[in-house]
């Protein structure tokens, strides 16, 4: 189909940005929703080239559904069976690793700010290393007694939510053609090549955004395990694993990430500041990866959103939904773009317009053609 020369103007991206935060305000209130079927589209999308293989070798949708859901099921179960034994053995005792870890994040904050008194007069004047270290004893276990269970509660509180994804991405696999041929029957003949590109365009924006979001994902985990593992860091691949997946929060997550890496780093070599600071080295070297290389490579495909306008959206979407926000808005300012634009190409198609005028016209004119004397 041969595509318009129209382009967004002010008032459609006006329209396009503040449909985008209301979604987000409504998307907070139902957010526990939201949640499973973000991780459901995280699953399917993976699996739906896997699908395309099975059909057109023959099988049919729904037993191609089956069995690559079957398969990912069986797979992320035999996980949990070998991960949840460790974990149940570790569980009691995380606590006390928490406060081991914040314990040894405040020494190096300590040793650093040591540093800089002995070599910087404005510094010694403010004498912070002495004030801390008084208060090092007790200052861990706060923290640790304080955030830690609380973190732990809304992770368990969570899980139901997030148990939901699987079942979701079966359906999502099975009837996600349903779902389209039924949108499809509600719209006027008129509008129906442009619906059906419409809907083309949304599902190819949201798989290029998920699948270059794994891709990234998996990118960034090889990176910070390789340079974990040089420099020396305890369990690099779990720590690069969690601190990738801490990156789909834009800012907070990547933030939270490299404190993970330098309280664990500092635990480990309490007496070598050097190793924490090489690991603060590698997370600025991987997020400049990311910024210049792997995100055009994954993610930035799909969207197409100028970097100013990426940024800016980020802090409206923490404004207007918090975490969640931060989350979402990417995601969710592509497919509304998506759908504004195609929109917009509608309204301002006098032809399309002009067919759907004539076709109410002519279905009028045949209803009443047996009225007439």
């Amino acid at each position: 189909m041969k595509q318009s020369d129209y382009r967004s103007g002010p008032l459609a991206w006006c329209a396009i940005l503040g449909g985008t935060c209301v979604l987000l305000f409504l998307f907070q209130k139902i957010l526990w929703l939201v949640v499973p079927f973000v991780f459901g589209l995280l699953i399917y999308y993976p699996l739906f080239p896997l699908q395309q293989r099975l059909e057109l070798g023959g099988m049919t949708r729904d037993a191609s559904a089956a069995l690559v859901s079957s398969a990912a099921f069986l797979l992320a179960a035999l996980v949990a069976l070998l991960t949840f034994p460790w974990i149940g053995s570790h569980l009691a005792s995380w606590q006390d690793s928490g406060t081991r870890y914040i314990d040894g994040g405040l020494r190096l904050v300590v040793e650093t700010l040591v540093w800089l008194e002995r070599n910087f007069a404005l510094a010694a004047k403010a004498r912070l290393s002495s004030q801390l270290t008084e208060q090092l004893s007790t200052l861990g276990d706060t923290l640790a007694s304080k955030y830690l269970a609380d973190v732990a509660f809304a992770a368990a509180t969570w899980l139901p939510s997030v148990l939901l994804a699987p079942f979701l991405a079966f359906f999502f696999l099975r009837d996600g053609w349903r779902f389209k041929k039924f949108l499809g029957r509600a719209v006027p003949n008129a509008f129906f090549e442009r619906t059906l590109f419409l809907l083309d365009r949304l599902d190819h924006t949201a798989r290029l955004y998920f699948q270059g979001l794994i891709k990234l994902t998996l990118l960034d985990t090889v990176c910070l395990a390789i340079g974990l593992w040089v420099i020396g860091v305890s369990a690099p691949l779990l720590l690069g694993l969690v601190t990738a997946v801490l990156a789909w929060v834009p800012y907070v997550g990547s933030i939270l990430g490299c404190l993970l890496v330098v309280l664990v780093a500092a635990t480990d070599y309490p007496g070598d500041a050097s190793v924490a600071y090489s690991a603060i080295g590698l997370f600025l070297f991987v997020r400049l990866l990311d910024d210049f290389v792997f995100m055009p490579m994954t993610i930035g495909r799909s969207l197409r959103l100028h970097p100013l306008l990426t940024v800016l959206m980020i802090f409206v979407g923490g404004a207007v939904a918090g975490v969640a926000g931060l989350m979402l808005v990417l995601p969710l300012l592509g497919v509304v773009m998506v759908l504004g634009e195609t929109v917009g190409e509608v309204v301002t198609d006098p032809r399309l317009r002009a067919r759907h005028v004539y076709a109410k016209r002519l279905r009028r004119r045949l209803a009443t053609r047996d009225l007439r004397l």
